[in-house]
């Protein structure tokens, strides 16, 4: 244990974000169970409004910054260097040091629970004047401000190892135009992440000492500004978004092609489009605040952007069906979630697409049509993507095959209960049920939508406990894994499987975007003429 605790290696430090982030989602669903349990019928006094409101509050802070979040930048620690050939991270210190941050900062936020008035009751977002100190007089906010800044300082040295990482460590040949596209996503994130934490920082840093040391940057009375916080905290939120689901693009982008049995179509597009995102992400941050009151230029411009942030989003999805077209195509369980995604995915940036609008945004604004689309977005986009990652990589990771069995049981019942939960939120958002709200009257039909909406979470949660059976059986009973079990092309199934500390013992030679396969197949390579350079 202590060889852990102490570990530089990056491997070991990204199985340590990965069991970590898996002890939040646990958390986090636990939290989703029992806002659910209260929202399951009109007039519920299951939970208080004050329990409620902390319940709804660390949900989304655990899911976002402690779920998703650290799980992706695992699974970069971990995959990054040995799909570029490298022996470890840039600075492996540092990647510990980024690691542990995020501990402590988790532990920061739920130790809010053991004061006094509890955790924070103010929401995910944290919109001023309500996290002030006139109308937020616990320590729930200081502990959940206090929390997210270490988180975000990893973040930041994690973004930096990355991309120094990526940039200066890669094997002979792998040129930038070769880089796996798992990588490609984690140095655009790394870049996002880099430019937009700083800005969430300042702002927890304002709101610490608006709530500690009396300044007023947030409170309108004092010459401060409540908009002035949803600047900054959309500012950093939208491309948050990009930074939850890009690594999750970069995983489907390497799973559909082996899975397909075919060479990923539009390479260049899809590493394009990325960049584009990237770009574009930067600039569509208003869009969550239509409802403020902007002015026509502001809400037409973040209208458009926001718009044409979906064209390279598309262009994506196009490379991925057109991969699948006409490939013979394996439906193992990893390639199972990767096509669920794109559906669930689609659904989700269809609804974007439609509350970009101005007039559309201001009818569903703060009801649950926007619960369902951000779920669609970030589970349906980035957790399914996750879990095809974990089936994918956890022979690499482990040394054993995940059960196929266990595995489509897990499947079938997260389809299941993710769209029992999630789907009909549209509809209750449409009739007009706010969000954030810890109960409701019996208007028509909202008790019987709720009711499923809430069987469904619950048939989700038996879906996890599935997964949770599956890794743990799998480790001790699992069929032990060959070094390359998918016939995959990328670099990390070029070593042992789980792989050496030095990750290489001879880093085969790079010529083309699939170095496996010119490796197995010297009569018809990707690339013909190739040298390594």
């Amino acid at each position: 244990m202590l060889t852990w605790v102490a570990s530089i290696d990056h491997k070991q430090i990204g199985i340590m974000y990965i069991i970590v982030s898996m002890i939040y989602f646990l958390i986090g669903g636990l939290e989703a169970l029992l806002i659910r349990t209260q929202l399951a019928q009109p007039e519920n006094a299951f939970l208080s409004p004050e329990v409620f409101n902390q319940m709804f509050t660390m949900h989304g802070t655990t899911m976002i910054f402690f779920v998703v979040m650290p799980l992706l930048i695992g699974m970069g620690v971990y995959l990054v260097p040995l799909m570029i050939g490298a022996r470890d991270m840039a600075f492996p210190r540092l990647n510990a040091l980024s690691f542990w941050l995020v501990v402590f900062g988790g532990i920061l936020l739920y130790y809010s629970f053991f004061t006094q008035s509890g955790a924070s009751e103010v929401g995910w977002f944290a919109y001023a004047p309500l996290s002030e100190k006139p109308f937020s007089l616990n320590k729930g906010p200081t502990y959940w401000a206090l929390g997210l800044l270490a988180t975000g300082i990893g973040s930041i040295a994690s973004g930096l190892n990355n991309i120094v990482t990526i940039l200066t460590l890669r094997t002979a040949g792998m040129t930038m135009r070769r880089l796996p596209l798992f990588v490609w996503m984690i140095l655009v994130t790394s870049f996002l992440i880099i430019f937009v934490f700083p800005i969430i920082a300042s702002a927890f840093s304002m709101m610490l000492l608006d709530r500690l040391l009396g300044a007023t940057f947030f409170t309108p009375a004092h010459g401060g500004s409540a908009i002035l916080w949803q600047h900054f905290f959309w500012g950093f939120g939208h491309p948050e978004v990009y930074i939850l689901v890009l690594p999750a693009f970069g995983i489907i982008s390497e799973v559909i092609p082996v899975f397909s049995r075919k060479p990923i179509y539009g390479y260049e597009f899809i590493a394009g489009s990325t960049v584009a995102i990237g770009l574009l992400s930067l600039g569509v941050w208003a869009h969550h605040m239509f409802a403020v009151g902007l002015g026509n230029v502001a809400n037409v411009y973040f209208a458009l952007a926001s718009m044409l942030i979906a064209i390279p989003t598309g262009i994506k999805i196009l490379n991925w069906i057109a991969t699948m077209w006409g490939g013979k195509i394996w439906f193992a369980t990893p390639m199972l979630f990767a096509t669920a995604f794109i559906i669930e995915f689609v659904i989700g940036g269809l609804t974007g697409v439609a509350i970009a609008s101005v007039p559309i945004d201001w009818v569903v604004t703060d009801s649950y049509f926007i619960v369902a689309h951000f779920h669609y977005v970030l589970f349906g986009g980035s957790i399914f993507a996750i879990f095809a990652g974990v089936y994918y990589w956890f022979p690499k990771f482990s040394g054993r095959m995940l059960s196929e069995t266990i595995g489509k049981w897990h499947f079938w019942l997260t389809v299941v209960g993710f769209n029992m939960t999630f789907f009909i939120q549209h509809f209750l958002g449409v009739m007009g049920m706010p969000r954030r709200v810890y109960t409701y009257h019996d208007f028509p039909y909202w008790g019987s939508m709720n009711m499923i909406s809430t069987i469904g979470a619950f048939v989700l949660a038996i879906s996890v406990i599935i997964f949770m059976w599956n890794v743990r059986y799998s480790l001790k009973h699992g069929k032990k894994a060959p070094d390359n079990p998918w016939n995959a092309w990328t670099l990390e199934w070029a070593t042992t499987s789980p792989p050496a500390v030095h990750n290489f013992d001879l880093v085969p030679p790079v010529r083309g975007r699939r170095p496996l396969w010119d490796l197995a197949h010297p009569d018809n390579p990707d690339e013909p003429n190739a040298k390594i350079v």
